[in-house]
């Protein structure tokens, strides 16, 4: 009887600790369904109706989203820009944060990571256009080197630099929050297997690979995530300084939905706004899976 009595108890607990993060996560998920869910299923809907009748069309938005050259041209140059910034400031990141966290005093260098991303977007541009305009920064330090083209000052984001001039942008904003998220991940290992690891004669790069990279694989898939999620968002700096019709180079998925919002083709933008959330989903469940059989090792 004792023993019942036991076994009751703790299953009791039991349910009231299941009850309780039931409680909590309520209203973050009802949250989650009213805001973001329910909208969403709206945005399917939409995407197969005409845009002011409501009629039915079936799947002819998806297909004039395909023959849009202003649709692909979009999705090239985000897929570029995707694929040139995450190896860069994921492994950027990584190589600064391994350097910094030998140092001390780490409290103000976190601080000081972490301005870019308190910057407004407003102060940004102005930055922008400061350095790379064709009476900017650049071209002057340009121009006190002798390096200027005899065809004159450029315009740097109104040419084919300004996808890089995107890139440098997106890479300074982010690059101190993606430092800080590799330091949170190198300080939680501990330190008695480096310790002996040096003892048993392992070189610090030795060190890295064999110790510290092996442990950093729960960062690296959330630093991927939000790195990969965050490139998608990269669209106010540009469009404040080049505009709704910038430089093709740089001619991004959010300027086509803005401009088709500003146009009122809701139609078009609620099926490329389906299809764009697609490969989202799909390309974070591939990243899931991709890690899961190497934590099931671990």
């Amino acid at each position: 009887m004792p023993g019942r009595k036991t076994k009751r108890a703790k299953t009791g607990r039991y349910h009231k600790t299941e009850r309780a993060w039931a409680v909590f996560l309520l209203p973050s998920l009802a949250g989650v369904f009213v805001f973001v869910c329910l909208p969403f299923l709206d945005v399917v809907r939409r995407s197969f109706l005409t845009a002011v009748t409501q009629e039915w069309s079936g799947f002819r938005n998806y297909q004039a989203v395909f023959q849009n050259q202003a649709f692909m041209l979009a999705v090239k140059n985000t897929l570029r820009f995707t694929a040139v910034c995450l190896p860069l400031l994921i492994g950027l990141g990584l190589f600064l944060a391994v350097q910094i966290g030998k140092l001390r005093k780490m409290q103000l260098i976190k601080s000081l990571f972490l301005f870019p991303l308190a910057m407004p977007a407003a102060a940004i541009v102005l930055v922008w256009k400061m350095i790379f305009s064709r009476q900017g920064f650049l071209n002057l330090l340009l121009n006190s080197l002798h390096l200027i083209p005899e065809s004159g000052a450029v315009d740097y984001m109104d040419s084919a630099a300004a996808f890089w001039v995107l890139v440098f942008s997106y890479i300074w904003k982010n690059l101190g929050y993606t430092i800080i998220l590799w330091l949170a991940g190198i300080f939680a290992i501990p330190t008695d297997i480096l310790d002996a690891a040096r003892a048993d004669g392992a070189t610090e790069r030795q060190c890295f690979w064999y110790v510290i990279f092996p442990n950093l694989k729960g960062s690296l898939y959330t630093i991927t995530v939000l790195s990969f999620l965050n490139s998608f968002k990269a669209f106010r700096e540009a469009y404040l300084v080049a505009g709704s019709y910038p430089h093709e180079s740089m001619y991004l998925l959010q300027h086509l939905f803005n401009n088709w919002f500003v146009n009122l083709e809701l139609d078009k933008m609620a099926a490329a706004a389906v299809l764009v959330g697609t490969v989202l989903f799909l390309a974070v469940v591939l990243l899931q899976k991709a890690w899961d059989p190497k934590e099931r090792e671990e």
